[in-house]
């Protein structure tokens, strides 16, 4: 069984203050995918870099060139043979935004979708990484290898997917062009939604996300913007997923999910 957490940290070092690597010492990962590090690589400790959690191996990551701002990371219990950062648009690879590590028959990334709802500059460039991105997205579903996205894709698809969902038909995140390119890649492109397969009508449960203002979490008025998005044959191997809530390591909550294969 291949057990892959994903997790936005709103700052690793932050994280990492409130007890995510010994969380993780107790989940059985193998592989862990990190977002927003809001950090560079003098930044972090040994265990940042390399967390005994997952048996000791150095991460993966792909820095921003603004400090305290973006990244991603990837942490496995098994070396890849290949990493690749960034997706080739260096607007968005100065950002830190992709990390690809590749085991025998099987590409795990991590992604951080840029989020619109500071202004509507940072808007138009969301449009502009999704109008990006969806070609490499096919060039990835065209090499015949199975594939596991996770991250924080910003954009939550349907009604379900959010708790407030009628009084943010007019914000980011859930604007009808951002859902519309959504369906695209779950109808059109081949890609599927792993938790809401396995759990087609969650609401209250599936929120990975919480606003720090007005006790949005302590009401659970939540959103689900994170997601591990796959390749249908490893897709249709996974056999549980979950959103951990006990603890709390940042605005987001870790989406867990296992798949009935294993990483060489």
């Amino acid at each position: 069984m291949l057990r892959i957490v994903s997790l936005n940290l709103n700052g690793i070092r932050s994280a990492t203050t409130k007890g995510v690597w010994p969380w993780l010492a107790t989940q059985a990962a193998d592989v862990l995918a990190v977002q927003e590090l809001k950090a560079q690589h003098a930044d972090l400790d040994p265990t940042m870099r390399a967390p005994e959690a997952l048996g000791g191996l150095p991460g993966h990551f792909h820095f921003a060139q603004k400090k305290g701002y973006s990244g991603v990371g990837l942490y496995a219990r098994k070396a890849p043979s290949r990493i690749v950062t960034g997706f080739g648009v260096e607007e968005f690879d100065n950002e830190g935004r992709y990390v690809e590590a590749d085991f025998k028959g099987l590409s795990v990334i991590s992604l951080y979708l840029p989020s619109g709802s500071s202004a509507p500059e940072r808007q138009e460039a969301k449009f502009r990484f999704l109008d990006a991105f969806m070609p490499h997205l096919a060039a990835l579903r065209a090499s015949g290898r199975e594939i596991v996205i996770c991250g924080d894709w910003n954009i939550a698809h349907q009604e379900i997917d959010l708790k407030n969902w009628k009084g943010n038909l007019k914000n980011s995140g859930f604007l009808p062009e951002e859902r519309a390119w959504m369906t695209t890649l779950l109808r059109e492109a081949g890609w599927v939604d792993v938790y809401r397969t396995l759990h087609p009508e969650a609401t209250e449960d599936c929120y990975t996300w919480w606003s720090n203002r007005g006790q949005a979490r302590a009401k659970n008025v939540g959103w689900r913007i994170d997601y591990q998005i796959a390749t249908p044959g490893i897709a249709a191997r996974a056999r549980s997923a979950h959103v951990f809530k006990e603890q709390r390591f940042s605005d987001h909550a870790p989406l867990i999910v296992d798949y009935d294969v294993d990483i060489a």
